[in-house]
Order: structure tokens, then sequence, then C-alpha cells
């Protein structure tokens, strides 16, 4: 399952140093990293400042003290940095990190040379050293993520940036490695757009659990409307969203289903769903999943509808990424004549707190409009419907691409916007820079009509993860 986004990312930290260089810089810049690293939330993993010289690595024994020392906190550890006060020694970065083990992002970070101090006592050269580490990083095999500036010092605000997104890197790749997805119920027929490649995920370590509804549907028929956990089921259900249009035999369904859901998930380890939500759950069962899906997103358990498994896992690695539920939308409309706006929509199982909260377009449960014709509007209940909240947001989409034998994404920002817009279900107007040069890669590139959305700016430390460390083809729109 996948790890709580909110848990704190834990570094290991190595200190660079090079003995014909100005050593005292390390003890004063360990101090300093140590002390930014620590008031940004991060938990960190270090050498004692009196286990080697200022607690820097620069010989193979220092390099073992500290493999050591990330190797018996590996289960703890997330990622990795690497400051270098002064030109640091680079076969003992290097060494340090292979022999821990660890695989994990690793950001390289140099200090800045002060004008005023470029003597030999106190010239740090780690401009220089950067490149020197980089290098053998490069020979070792070991991918890793560089500073905004190739030189900072830890006080500006680029470095917190620089720590935003890495701090992001962390959890994405904490989340997605040994993530089990439920794919409860068959693809729909008409959506080959959803089709995807269950080996190229477990290649990325993610797992996919079947489920088919006929099993599901068994437990469900097996409950009485008295069992304890349906009617705990049923007052989540009522206390979550406003229902007073829905018939109590529908909420009776929806409370069975999802006692089910919920069982599955726990004696399979799943972490996140895609489930079958049209048309064979509504002509044979009476309902549409939706609230209940909306209800799991809420809670940071994704679940993607019309069984988009990689979908799914776009949704989960934005959990990870900002801490706040992703949703499932499709690119659905131009927003009148405007090339860098368009309209984002759901029937909907988007998650209630992406809504505007009170007045007009807060999330109501109701009717699935657009196959309420076709299968009859009793057997559509369960829609949370509602009007996004303006914020900025990030967008992803992964697909595996089975012919190149790769997964591949994009990844971008923009804003939710308050553009009037009348219509149904779960609706958003978007603002996104050159916003018809994405539509083309995403046509020219054969990606889905579906896309992820997360309300935060974590699209760099998006890429770094997917593209970086997974190793996916990533397009990043700026």
């Amino acid at each position: 399952m996948p790890s709580t986004p909110s848990a704190p990312v834990t570094l290991g930290l190595i200190v660079g140093n090079r003995g014909f260089f100005p050593a005292h810089l390390c003890d004063t810049g360990r101090a300093e990293v140590l002390k930014t690293l620590e008031s940004a939330g991060f938990r960190v993993v270090a050498l004692p400042v009196d286990a080697t010289r200022f607690g820097a690595v620069e010989s193979l024994s220092d390099a073992q003290k500290c493999a050591d020392l990330f190797k018996s906190n590996a289960d703890k550890i997330d990622g990795i940095v690497v400051t270098l006060p002064n030109f640091g020694d680079e076969r003992a970065v290097a060494n340090t990190i292979r022999w821990s083990g660890l695989d994990v992002p690793v950001l390289v970070h140099a200090f800045k040379d002060a004008q005023a101090s470029m003597t030999i006592r106190d010239r740090r050269d780690s401009f220089c050293g950067k490149m020197s580490v980089c290098n053998n990083l490069r020979q070792y095999g070991v991918p890793f993520s560089l500073t905004r500036l190739h030189t900072v010092n830890p006080s500006e605000a680029s470095f917190a940036a620089d720590l935003h997104d890495f701090a992001v890197t962390c959890r994405v790749l904490r989340g997605l490695r040994g993530l089990r997805i439920g794919a409860l119920g068959a693809r729909p027929t008409a959506f080959n757009t959803v089709r995807y490649s269950e080996k190229l995920l477990e290649k990325s370590g993610i797992s996919v659990e079947t489920l088919d509804l006929y099993e599901l549907f068994g437990w469900v028929s097996k409950m009485s409307d008295a069992d304890a956990a349906v009617q705990a089921k049923l007052a989540e259900i009522q206390g979550y969203v406003v229902a007073r249009s829905v018939p109590a035999l529908a909420l009776m369904k929806m409370a069975k289903f999802g006692v089910a859901v919920d069982g599955w998930m726990e004696r399979t380890r799943l972490g996140a769903t895609a489930i079958q939500c049209w048309t064979a759950m509504e002509e044979f069962f009476g309902v549409v999943p939706c609230t209940l899906m909306s209800m799991m997103s809420n809670l940071g358990m994704s679940s993607a509808c019309e069984v988009d498994i990689l979908g799914t896992v776009a949704m989960v690695a934005m959990v990870q990424a900002s801490g706040r539920p992703s949703a499932l939308v499709d690119w659905n409309n131009n927003y009148g004549d405007d090339p860098d706006r368009g309209v984002i929509f759901h029937c909907s199982n988007l998650p209630k707190d992406l809504f505007i909260a009170e007045g007009a377009g807060s999330p109501t449960m109701d009717y699935q409009e657009i196959i309420a014709g076709a299968v009859g509007k009793e057997n559509t209940y369960g829609t949370v419907v509602g009007r996004l909240k303006a914020s900025p947001f990030s967008y992803l989409r992964v697909t595996t691409d089975d012919a190149a034998g790769q997964v591949r994404a994009y990844v971008g920002e923009g804003d939710i916007t308050n553009d009037p817009l009348t219509t149904f279900g779960g609706v958003g107007v978007v603002r996104i820079p050159n916003f018809q040069k994405l539509l083309r890669y995403i046509c020219e590139n054969g990606f889905e009509h579906h896309v992820a959305v997360n309300p935060a700016r974590i699209a760099v430390g998006l890429k770094e993860a997917l593209g970086r460390y997974l190793g996916w083809g990533v397009y990043h729109h700026e």
C-alpha cells in the first residue's frame, strides 16, 4: 500500500570534504544545511560530527561509515542530499551511495563562494567540485537531481524551492514503488483508450489486483440491511455529501457496495482502485459507484472510473506529491474562443474537497444524466456534482506505450478559474499557458482523454520522480 503522503520525508545527508581544501567550511556548512533541512520539516540521518572530520566524507573509511549508517536506516531514508561546503571528494560521495545499497533520489548541492573571501583559507571551489561529483555519480550509474542554481546557499529562497521539489520527488517514489491497485470489473467495451500494460507497470514496482464485478455483487447479496458495517457505511455516506433527493434504496445499495470494496481492499492490501462504473452496474445493480469513489479519493485512496488503471497511477502520484486529493477528469470542452482555457469534467466521482464548499456549485449527490436515458434515472443515483473551486493546479497523465516498451507521461501546471459556466456534472474551467501546444502534443502522441488533476504546484518534482528515477518518458509542458 502507498505510504501516508503527510509522513515526513527522511533524508540521508552526505557532507563532502577534500583534504587540501578548507575543512573548517565542512563544520559550518554541515550545521547550516542541517538547520535548513530540519526547519523545512525533513528528518535527517547524518554522520555525527565526531564520527569523521566534521562529520564529512573524504576517504574510503569515511564512505564506509556513512554507508553503514544509511544501510542501518534504509527503511526510513526516502532520499539523499549531497552537500559540498568545499570541493569535496567525488569518490567518497559515490562510494557512500553505492555501498549503502539505497535506490532513492539524490540531490546534489554546492555552496557559493563569497567574492570577498577567496583566500586559501576560505575559498570553497564547490562550483568545480560539483561537476566532479556529478561525473562520478554518472559513472557509477546513480541518477541524481540538481538545484536550480549551480551554487546556492542554504538560506536562499531558490534552495527552499529546490527542497520543495525534491520532497515531492521523494514522496512520489515512496508512494509508487510497491503500490497495489485494484481493478474492479472489465474495461468498458467502448473505451479502448484505457487499455494498458500490467507488465510495464510491474517493472516500475506497481501491481494490479483484479476482481470481477460478479464476485463483488455476490458479497453484496449476502449482506443484511441491518449489518453494523452496512449501517456505519450508510451513515458515512449521508455525512459526506447532501443526498436529499436520493432514494433510500439507492443509498442502501451504495452502502453495501462500499462495505464490499473496503473489505476487498483491506484483504488484498490495495492502496487505490479503478472501477467499471458503467453500464453493467447501473443495469443490474441499480446505482453508480461515484459517491463511494469520491469518498475514497477524498481520503487519499484514489479511485478512477472506467477501469482507467493508468489514471489511478497518476492520481496516486499526485496525492503523494501534494498530500491532497486528486481527481480524474476529461479534457472535455473548449471555453469559448480563448485558446488558453478549457473545460474539465466528469459525471462525477470527484473528491468533495476539490469543490466549492458552500452555495452554488457545492457538492451534491444526484443522478448520472449522461446514461440515465439509456438505463433509467432511478438506476443512476450516486454521482457527486459541483463546481471545482478556483486554485492553482497541476495535471498528469500516464500511459503505457506497448510498442516502445515504455511508460510515458506528460505533466504541467495551470489554474482552475472562476470563469462562468452553466452545465451539469463535476466541472471546472482551467487556464493553461500555451494550451493549444499541449493539446496538440496529447493528440499527436496518442494520449488518453482522461487526466489527473491536483490543487497544488508539483509538476517539477513529479517530472523528476517519473522521468529521472522511474525511467519513464516525461514531457513537461512549460
